[in-house]
């Protein structure tokens, strides 16, 4: 489990607290924290800049020659990613800027063209690649337009952080959530902690005039509820979204998703989203396999089910591998406008036997397994 101290902090005040001491408390308190991870990683000189032209490099195919606004001066710099473009706010490191492992920006010449600083990817700041959002994973990262020419990069992108890494025994599930910890610590501190408020509007039609919902496996599907919500627009999460999740170890993908497992990394209560539309039949059914069923799942992979194994249906075909991972029939898609949302409490046996059959683990699979809080 990695636990972002600027998140936590939303719950428990540890302002002032300097993250060793406060690992060394967890520690004596009985959850062993394994690492601390400073995401600055000594980087200096890190701002935000905005592309205000964008030309290929008369000697290079792949270079660009940008002039970028830093804030104080507009400034010549080479790039060679292939998604930079004009009007771009971006990530910049001026000359005698430091980054991740000692390395040194200086200025430079590149065929012949001068380069004074780099437009930097999210890899290049240290962030894991697994982890880049697809859309920037063979290139440079791009900000928000509202991100400021000159402000410091490094808090914009959550990066004035540090990350602690539990090792967590079977016997503490409960600290597999932001809560779970917040609880942990506030404890140690002797403090209360401030729960998320929940507050949102909800229209007058009701979830069960558009969505059939029926469980015929009770025994290991107890509690089962969802709500649709419509007049969505799929686009890429907010930063703030995005910098938890990848402080968390989690790989940002859209709005839907970023916001199940937010909600995942926050509550350590699963949920998954279906689109509306690809249900088909406007049902679910929860119930176990036939013998020999199959569902290709969200990595791609065709999976043959045995009797024994939950599944999540639309009444007629499987759409998801209950508390395991969602069907890719039934995947949010970029024009996706309908969106069920599936919170459900499942036996941890039948997870964990489905999981080892398939040979697939997940975030959910992982507490599910462990059993979840159905109060939450």
């Amino acid at each position: 489990m990695l636990v972002s101290t600027k998140w936590l902090n939303e719950y428990v005040n540890i302002n002032g607290i300097d993250p060793t001491d406060l690992a060394e408390r967890i520690t004596r308190a009985g959850i062993e924290v394994d690492s601390i991870i400073n995401l600055t990683q000594g980087m200096t000189n890190v701002v935000v800049g905005h592309v205000k032209e964008c030309v290929k490099h008369p000697e290079a195919d792949k270079l660009n020659i940008c002039q970028v606004d830093v804030g104080e001066e507009t400034t010549q710099i080479i790039c060679g990613a292939p998604n930079v473009a004009q009007g771009q706010k971006v990530i910049v490191a001026r000359p005698g800027a430091v980054l991740p492992g000692g390395m040194k920006i200086k200025k430079a010449k590149l065929r012949g063209e001068e380069s004074n600083g780099m437009i930097c990817s999210l890899q290049e700041l240290g962030i894991e690649g697994k982890l880049v959002p697809k859309a920037y994973a063979e290139g440079i990262y791009v900000l928000p337009q509202d991100a400021v020419p000159g402000e410091n990069a490094l808090p914009l992108l959550g990066l004035d952080d540090t990350v602690l890494e539990f090792d967590l025994t079977p016997n503490r599930s409960d600290a597999l959530s932001m809560l779970g910890v917040a609880y942990e610590v506030g404890a140690i501190l002797s403090q209360g902690i401030a729960l998320p408020k929940i507050e949102y509007p909800t229209a007058a039609e009701k979830a069960e005039d558009k969505l059939k919902l029926r469980v015929d496996a009770s025994v290991d599907n107890p509690m089962y509820v969802a709500k649709v919500v419509k007049n969505i627009k799929v686009a890429e999460s907010p930063l703030w979204l995005q910098n938890a999740l990848m402080a968390a170890g989690v790989r940002p993908h859209n709005n839907v998703v970023d916001i199940t497992n937010y909600v995942l990394m926050e509550y350590g209560q699963p949920l998954h989203a279906f689109d509306y539309d690809r249900l088909e039949t406007g049902e679910i059914v929860v119930r176990h396999a036939e013998e020999g069923e199959t569902i290709t799942t969200l990595d791609d992979v065709e999976r043959k089910l045995q009797s024994h194994n939950l599944v999540i249906t639309n009444g007629n075909e499987p759409v998801a591998l209950a508390g395991v991972m969602g069907g890719a029939n039934s995947e949010v898609h970029d024009g996706t406008t309908t969106v069920v949302i599936e919170s459900a409490y499942f036996a941890p046996s039948s997870v964990r036997h489905t999981s080892k059959e398939v040979g697939l683990r997940s975030d959910a699979s992982t507490r599910f397994e462990k059993g979840v809080d159905p109060n939450r």
